[in-house]
C-alpha cells in the first residue's frame, strides 16, 4: 500500500513504524473474513482493511472525524486478522498508532473520557481493584447486572508451596487477576511443584501495562512496564531464576512486547528485551517438561474422560500465536475436548471493550458459549482471566483456568 504520509508524523518512530505495515499490506482482504466485528456489522469498515483505510487516512492528514473514532473503536484488537494475513501485517500496532494519533484530534464526550480515565486509573492498581471486588462480593444481589457480570464469586487460591526448588520461576499477579481469580497462580504454583520447579511472585510487579497502553495512555502503560522491569531485572540478571512466566494471556502477550515497546528507550531497551525473550505462557513451559507432568500424572485419576470445552483466548492464539499446545495438555491429564466452531473468533472480553462496548461484547460471548457448549460439555477452559469472568457471566456450566483442572488431577490420590 503506498503512503504519503503527514509532516507531523512522517520522521517520527512511530510514523516510520506505520509506514512499514502499511507497505505490507496488499489489500487481499482474508482478514476481513476471520474479523469478528466485521462479522456482526457487515460494514467494510469495521473490519481490518477498512480500518487500515482509515488509519492511513489519518497519518496522511485528512480530516478525522467522530466516525472514524468510533469504527477504531468497535476493533477488539483480537488481532485474528494477523493469523490470517498471508503478508503478515501487523495490524495490533498500527490501531494502537492510529487511536492515539485519533484522539489527540477527536474530542471524545465527557461520559466517555470519564469511563475510560476511571478504568485506565483504577484497574492497574491492583489494592483499590481487590478491595472494591471484596466490596462488590458482599453486595453482589444488590448490583445492576451489568456489574454483576463483572464480579465473578472467589473461589479460594489455596495453599501456595513454599519455594524449595533449585529451579524457580517468576509469576506475574497482575492487576485483576489476584482480585477475580486468586485460584490461578496457586493452582500453577503447585503444578509447578509437582514437577520440581518453583513459582514466585515478585513484589513491586503489578499490571502489565495493557490496560493504560490499549485505552491510548501508552506513557503510562509504558511506565508500568518499567516498573515490573525493575522488579523483575535482578533476579534474572543474577541468574535466580529461569524467567517470567504468565498465567494469563492478556498479560504476556503485553509483556512479550516490551522489548519492542522500549526499544527506544537507552535505559530499558536491552532489560526489556531480554525480559521479552525470556517470558514464556505457562502452557509452553509444561509442554516442555510434558514428560514429567505426565509421570506425575500417571495413576492419578487421567482418563476420567470428563468433557471439556476450551476457548483459546485471542491473546493467546493470535497475540502469542499459541495454537493446540493447552488443548494437548489437557488431552494428556485425561479430559475429552469437545469439538469448538469457530475457534478463532473473540468471546468479546478484550480488555475493557466489554465495559466500552457491551452491544457488541454481549453478542459475541453469547455466540461463543452456544459455539462451546454445542458438545455437551460439564466445563468450560479458558487461559485469561478476562475471557473467564465474561463467559462465567452467562454460561451455564462451571468455567475455570486450565492449569485448574491439571491441578486438581494433580490432587487426586494415586491409586493401586
Amino acid at each position: 500500500m503506498q503512503t504519503n504520509l503527514a509532516d507531523f508524523i512522517k520522521d517520527t518512530p512511530q510514523g516510520r513504524e506505520a509506514e512499514r505495515i502499511l507497505r505490507a499490506c496488499v489489500h487481499c482482504g482474508f482478514c476481513t473474513a476471520t474479523c469478528p466485528t466485521y462479522q456482526l456489522l457487515g460494514d467494510e469498515l469495521d473490519g481490518p482493511r477498512g480500518r487500515i483505510y482509515l488509519i492511513k487516512q489519518v497519518l496522511e492528514g485528512r480530516e478525522v472525524t467522530a466516525s472514524t473514532q468510533q469504527h477504531l473503536d468497535r476493533c477488539l484488537t483480537c488481532r485474528s486478522c494477523e493469523s490470517t494475513c498471508p503478508s503478515g501485517v501487523q495490524y495490533g500496532r498500527l490501531v494502537d498508532i492510529g487511536r492515539e494519533v485519533v484522539d489527540r484530534r477527536v474530542a471524545r464526550p465527557a461520559g466517555q473520557r470519564a469511563v475510560r480515565w476511571l478504568l485506565k486509573e483504577f484497574v492497574p492498581r491492583s489494592g483499590l481493584f481487590g478491595m472494591s471486588m471484596t466490596l462488590g462480593r458482599a453486595v453482589k444481589p444488590l448490583l445492576p447486572q451489568v456489574l454483576k457480570a463483572k464480579v465473578p464469586d472467589l473461589r479460594p487460591p489455596g495453599r501456595w508451596p513454599a519455594s524449595r526448588h533449585q529451579r524457580r520461576w517468576i509469576a506475574l499477579a497482575g492487576c485483576a487477576q489476584p482480585a477475580m481469580a486468586p485460584s490461578v497462580n496457586s493452582a500453577a504454583a503447585r503444578v509447578l511443584d509437582a514437577i520440581g520447579i518453583s513459582l514466585t511472585e515478585v513484589t513491586g510487579a503489578g499490571c502489565c501495562g495493557a490496560v493504560r497502553y490499549h485505552l491510548n495512555d501508552q506513557s503510562g502503560g509504558l511506565d508500568d512496564a518499567r516498573r515490573n522491569v525493575d522488579a523483575w531485572w535482578p533476579l534474572l540478571e543474577r541468574g535466580e531464576v529461569e524467567g517470567v512466566l504468565m498465567t494469563a494471556s492478556g498479560c504476556g502477550v503485553q509483556v512479550r512486547e516490551y522489548g519492542h515497546l522500549l526499544a527506544d528507550d537507552p535505559a530499558y531497551g536491552e532489560r526489556a528485551r531480554r525480559i521479552s525473550e525470556s517470558t514464556l505462557d505457562i502452557s509452553e513451559l509444561l509442554a516442555r517438561e510434558a514428560a514429567q507432568l505426565a509421570h506425575e500424572l500417571q495413576g492419578r485419576g487421567a482418563g476420567s474422560g470428563e468433557r471439556i470445552a476450551f476457548h483459546a483466548p485471542c491473546t493467546l492464539q493470535h497475540g502469542q500465536q499459541i495454537r493446540g499446545v493447552v488443548e494437548r495438555l489437557l488431552s494428556s491429564a485425561g479430559f475429552e475436548l469437545t469439538a469448538v466452531a469457530d475457534p478463532h473468533l473473540c468471546c468479546g472480553s478484550a480488555g475493557t471493550y466489554s465495559l466500552l462496548q457491551p452491544e457488541l461484547s454481549t453478542r459475541l460471548r453469547d455466540n461463543k458459549l452456544a459455539a462451546l457448549a454445542a458438545g455437551g460439555p460439564s466445563r468450560i477452559a479458558s487461559a485469561n482471566v478476562g475471557c473467564m469472568t465474561h463467559l462465567e457471566s452467562a454460561a451455564t456450566v462451571p468455567v475455570a483456568h486450565w492449569i485448574e483442572l491439571i491441578d486438581e488431577r494433580l490432587a487426586t490420590p494415586k491409586s493401586g
